[in-house]
């Protein structure tokens, strides 16, 4: 340390060595445990420094240490994001990230689904069935004996069971679906856009209150396709830019830029061949680290 207390240079590499590959593990943990994208790096980063002020010649097993710490961290942050969440604008959907490893099946409504669940199933869940934790260590991690830490991830499976996709979806079936959504979307051809849609289908759009957004879910077929009849006017006097096709969240979906310059996801989710619900990522909040 330095005569004010701030880890040196050499200090700070060596403790970068042994943290930076496992960077990449713990934001994806702090972003499923989290749905935001900015606070799973920072959360990240003040796991770092705590790292740096750590005696790491004490411990055994960083992997697992730092993966405690960022849960922790985690739980306190999502204490001030739920009362974030009560006063949110419209419904709430978690970051969109593109392109996602296809093995990863934490989807878009899973995640949703995890938001419902209290903070210590959702670390539960996410470590055990998600990470692959044994629970012992996961009861250190969350500060509870291995038999209460079973029972809070198996309250967790049963209420996120329901949004664990029941059949594998190809993928280049997803992004077949996917490109003629927007194809008939863009287009106003409702009679192909209707075609491809549930008769349960639902609607989601995040705005955030920052940009044009349903303040509330769309539901059923025909009032989800007179709201994209509408769009179509809009899309076609105004424009809107495919950029790329791809998995979103692990949902087939697109990235367009729209016409007042913003990018906008659209993640779509698919049951026998039908599009069940549509989630739109319109607040440029969550989209900044797309740019």
């Amino acid at each position: 340390m330095t005569p004010e207390g701030i880890p040196g240079t050499a200090d700070n590499a060596d403790a970068a060595v042994s943290f930076d590959p496992l960077r990449p593990l713990l934001t994806r943990v702090a972003y499923r445990m989290l749905g935001s994208v900015s606070d799973a790096e920072d959360v990240v980063q003040d796991a770092f420094l705590r790292w740096l002020a750590t005696d790491r010649s004490a411990v055994r097993e960083p992997a697992a240490f730092l993966r405690r710490t960022v849960t922790r961290l985690c739980l306190d942050q999502i204490k001030s994001a739920r009362h974030q969440r009560e006063t949110y604008v419209g419904p709430w959907l978690p970051d969109p990230l593109v392109e996602e490893e296809e093995d990863d099946d934490v989807t878009l409504p899973l995640m949703l689904a995890l938001e419902r669940l209290s903070p210590l199933e959702r670390a539960a869940f996410l470590l055990h069935d998600v990470f692959g934790v044994e629970f012992d260590e996961v009861a250190k991690t969350i500060d509870r004996d291995p038999a209460a830490t079973r029972q809070l991830a198996a309250r967790a499976r049963t209420h996120v069971r329901q949004a664990r996709p029941r059949y594998k979806l190809e993928k280049d079936k997803g992004l077949e679906i996917a490109n003629a959504f927007f194809a008939a979307s863009r287009s106003g051809d409702m009679g192909a856009l209707g075609a491809l849609l549930a008769a349960d289908v639902g609607m989601w759009a995040d705005g955030g209150g920052k940009r044009p957004a349903a303040m509330g879910p769309i539901l059923g077929h025909d009032i989800v396709l007179k709201l994209h009849r509408s769009l179509a006017v809009l899309f076609g006097k105004y424009g809107s830019t495919l950029v790329h096709t791809g998995t979103i969240n692990g949902l087939p979906g697109f990235v367009t830029r729209e016409a007042d310059g913003e990018f906008q996801t659209t993640a779509l989710e698919i049951e026998d061949g039908k599009v069940t619900a549509i989630y739109v990522m319109r607040n440029p909040d969550k989209l900044k680290h797309m740019h």
